[in-house]
């Protein structure tokens, strides 16, 4: 039975978009109406909410459990504002109040199951301390090139899915633990402001003070204001107030997801299926065949039984996106073909995640994390375990920071000069843009120091190869990929390779490859090595300019 025909009552599905709010910045590579904005919820009752211990609340200063509060009636100072209960801000969040340090997070619905399913490797979840984080797992992923003999690779690296809401209780209440504000909107705008009289950001015995560091100014959705010394953008592919650069123009990794009850299916129970590009059931579907040579697709499959399992039709990456509808056509006739019959539609997933391209501006005021920094692997669309990973090191710079440290001042990020009318008015803030201050952009560094930056590079150009390639080419790629050893296709995967030993992995890679492959990947790939081996050695002006 065609997906399509498989129709719950709607307090039985859950709908997971991942789409951009309007009014946002989507590049010409994203179709119409579609970015980055997660959203997931009951259709016919809400979005499902985590029954969670009860948090300080920032609408009240004095809620149960708030910690150091101003008096009543002055606006309190937080140390961090965070914008965005995701992963990753609520990661910083808990690092940084278990600190001892004075953490909001502004988010409209700080209790919301994440509407997105995870996949990750094992491994780089049990190097974070979270492998009970996980509700399933299977011992070995299987990889399908083509129906033939020899079109089959099986993975020898346990695999799992995220349960999200056990991950997102683990950081939520150790956030209430360590007495984390929660103010229930929307982050509407923001405002950054600079002490008149300061010359930069000082240390003092007792911490960094607004006096000298300036604050963040987060209006809500209700009205209310918040203050902070730093601002964390945690919105993911939103990128509410992280600031990017006007060359920005990504690929687009598209996928269409469905968790189902079937009568029956033909994948191994005990193995996930990682990537299946066989394609005979478009053998008689000449149109989508077509669609599929020029812009290959992929099923990525979960088996949780015989009878329950997650199918995503997934295109890797793609500029401009394969539209949704099209995912959703070429998965039914790939189910078709399988004889799967579809019994009900638990979950419906939309994801669109951008790949690659220019970072942020690189410093500037606004702190970002995960998508707003710029941290999707460009080749893969990897991310949850890498901006997890980068959350302590972020989040101990910024206690650092906090803790009355002198921060190194660079080039290009000093403090504009007071007017003289300004000079006259000491105490008092002047409101100063985007422009990063020496404390942010002593973070920002620690974000992505030179060789993060070498290494995205890399990726960047890995993703402009695979952009290059039809069907053929594709399998012709992951042969010779999934030929490496397992210290190469896996360290790439993780973002775990440092840049010599990715040279190293691209010269395993091309000798690897067939002779028409080596032919493709040297005709596609040379501009895209001449000008990523240009942004190795010379580096880029990356630094907000306000005047832009």
């Amino acid at each position: 039975m065609p997906l399509g025909a498989t129709r719950l009552p709607a307090a039985g599905r859950t709908r997971i978009l991942c789409q951009q709010q309007p009014g946002g910045r989507p590049s010409s590579g994203a179709p119409a109406g579609f970015g980055f904005r997660c959203a997931g919820g009951a259709a016919a009752g809400g979005t499902r909410r985590l029954r969670l211990a009860s948090p300080a609340s920032a609408s009240s200063v004095e809620a149960p459990g708030a910690r150091g509060t101003e008096a009543q009636g002055a606006q309190t100072t937080y140390d961090l504002v965070v914008v965005g209960a995701g992963p990753s801000g609520l990661a910083v969040a808990e690092r940084v109040a278990s600190r001892g340090k004075k953490v909001v997070v502004v988010d409209p619905n700080p209790t919301g199951l994440w509407p997105n399913n995870y996949g990750v490797w094992i491994d780089e979840f049990e190097a974070l301390g979270l492998e009970d984080c996980l509700d399933k797992t299977w011992s070995e992923a299987t990889v399908f090139l083509d129906s033939g003999e020899e079109g089959e690779r099986t993975l020898r690296r346990p695999y799992g899915r995220v349960d999200r809401k056990k991950l997102k209780t683990k950081l939520y209440e150790a956030c209430v633990e360590h007495k984390v504000v929660f103010k229930e909107a929307l982050a509407a705008d923001v405002k950054h402001f600079t002490p008149c009289s300061g010359a930069g950001a000082k240390g003092h015995s007792d911490g960094l003070h607004v006096s000298t560091c300036g604050f963040s100014r987060v209006t809500c959705s209700d009205g209310e204001e918040l203050r902070g010394k730093l601002l964390l953008d945690a919105t993911g592919h939103a990128k509410k107030f992280v600031r990017f650069r006007d060359d920005y123009d990504p690929g687009y990794q598209g996928a269409y997801g469905v968790l189902v009850t079937v009568d029956s299916h033909p994948f191994d129970v005990d193995k996930m299926l990682f990537m299946d590009w066989r394609d005979d059931h478009l053998r008689d579907l000449p149109e989508l065949k077509a669609r599929n040579d020029r812009t290959p697709t992929f099923l990525y499959a979960m088996p949780f039984s015989e009878t329950e399992i997650f199918f995503e039709e997934t295109s890797l990456v793609a500029r401009p996106a394969v539209p949704f509808d099209d995912l959703k056509e070429r998965m039914e006739a790939r189910l078709k073909h399988l004889g799967i019959t579809v019994k009900g539609v638990h979950e419906e997933e939309f994801c669109l995640i951008p790949m690659g391209s220019s970072l942020p501006y690189v410093p500037q005021r606004a702190l970002g994390i995960g998508g707003t920094a710029g941290m999707v692997h460009p080749s893969t669309g990897y991310m949850v375990s890498r901006m997890l990973g980068a959350a302590p090191g972020l989040a101990d710079r910024i206690v650092d920071i906090l803790a009355g440290g002198q921060p190194k001042i660079g080039e290009g990020v000093s403090m504009p000069s007071p007017t003289p009318r300004q000079a006259q008015d000491p105490g008092k803030f002047v409101e100063t843009g985007d422009r990063a201050t020496p404390v942010s952009a002593e973070v920002w560094e620690s974000v992505w120091p030179e060789e993060r930056l070498s290494q995205r590079e890399f990726f960047n150009f890995g993703m402009e190869v695979l952009l290059s390639l039809d069907l053929a080419k594709t399998r012709e790629f992951f042969k010779a990929f999934f030929s490496l050893t397992d210290y190469h296709w896996q360290g790439f995967l993780s973002s775990r390779l440092s840049l010599p030993e990715l040279v190293v992995f691209g010269l395993s890679l091309f000798s690897k490859s067939s002779w028409q492959m080596r032919g493709s990947l040297v005709g596609l790939g040379l501009p895209g090595l001449v000008g990523m081996i240009t942004a190795v050695v010379t580096g880029t002006d990356k630094k907000y300019d306000n005047n832009k």
